[in-house]
């Protein structure tokens, strides 16, 4: 117990775990901790005490100290207690193992979202076609499928929200399944992993588990605004894949500053977008119409109303 709240004072322990999946590896990481911290005070305590029983009280250093013969049990127990010990720890992490993902529970008419990784944000595929970029919304007690993977172009990421589960990578080109099923409503706190770029620190992810009706209802008018243009999508694209470099405001923190005459040509922020330029990645390399629409008609209200204030 000292252990444990030595542990959470240091920030060192795993977050509240809100699907079977994250419990599974909470008690893996307390299981092992436990072995771990016997074994440091199985060493430590009569190293300490030999230390103060053998020191060497003073005599000239040409004077042997005590003579301690070896002891045959003592030899033979040091040697099989650890490797019990290993033993039982690989046994239990075995045992864990296949619930970590939760891709056995896995049905056909389960929601299934594809997880993109691209510098530097999220982006979140509905099967019905929405998208979402950085926080991905789920049902509260339903099985959640993410697909996991990265544009080939773009560089490695790592999904990692550790209230639902572990780390995944996202490798260009491949894909790769993990599944949780939140537990409770609230929004769970993640980040990228994996090392990827200059503003990887601003690689954010968050999952807001709603309750499961309301969750359908969501989906379905996202689904509805998406298509007739009048969602928010184009504030999430700037806010998830444009301000992390230039600013919330536009201001140029890495990238050049934006102004309403810089936004104004849809056709040429396409291009920058699709293609990069310069330092800057393709971040929008493989969107949609619908996509470029919604963040060219956000950048064009931003701005011009920011000028037209001034």
């Amino acid at each position: 117990m000292l252990a444990a709240a030595l542990f959470a004072a240091t920030g060192l322990t795993p977050v509240a775990p809100e699907s079977p999946n994250a419990e599974r590896i909470a008690d893996l990481y307390w299981f092992v901790t436990f072995w771990a911290v016997v074994v440091l005070l199985a060493v430590a305590i009569p190293l300490a005490l030999f230390i103060v029983r053998y020191r060497s009280r003073g005599r000239d250093r040409t004077v042997e100290g005590p003579q301690i013969h070896g002891s045959t049990r003592l030899e033979i127990a040091w040697t099989l207690v650890p490797v019990a010990i290993l033993v039982f720890v690989t046994a239990f992490t075995f045992y864990k193992l296949p619930g970590i993902t939760l891709e056995d529970e896995a049905k056909a008419g389960d929601l299934r979202i594809r997880v993109e990784g691209r510098q530097f944000y999220w982006q979140y595929r509905y099967p019905n076609g929405v998208i979402a970029i950085d926080k991905l919304r789920a049902p509260q007690g339903r099985l959640v499928v993410l697909t996991i993977t990265a544009p080939e172009s773009d560089v490695n990421h790592s999904y990692w929200v550790p209230a639902v589960g572990g780390k995944f990578d996202a490798i260009p080109g491949e894909t790769t399944e993990t599944a949780f099923k939140a537990k409770r409503t609230g929004t769970f706190d993640g980040q990228c992993a994996e090392f990827c770029g200059i503003q990887h620190a601003k690689m954010l992810a968050s999952i807001e588990v709603v309750p499961a009706g309301e969750f359908d209802s969501w989906l379905r008018e996202q689904a509805r605004a998406q298509e007739a243009r009048t969602s928010d999508l184009g504030e999430q694209i700037f806010t998830g894949a444009c301000a992390k470099c230039h600013g919330m405001n536009g201001e140029g923190l890495i990238g050049p500053a934006f102004t309403s005459a810089s936004v104004s040509d849809a056709d040429i922020v396409a291009e920058v977008v699709r293609n990069g330029r310069g330092k800057m990645p393709a971040i929008g390399e493989e969107w949609d119409d619908r996509q470029m629409d919604a963040l060219t008609r956000h950048l064009k209200e931003r701005f011009s109303e920011e000028s037209n204030g001034r």
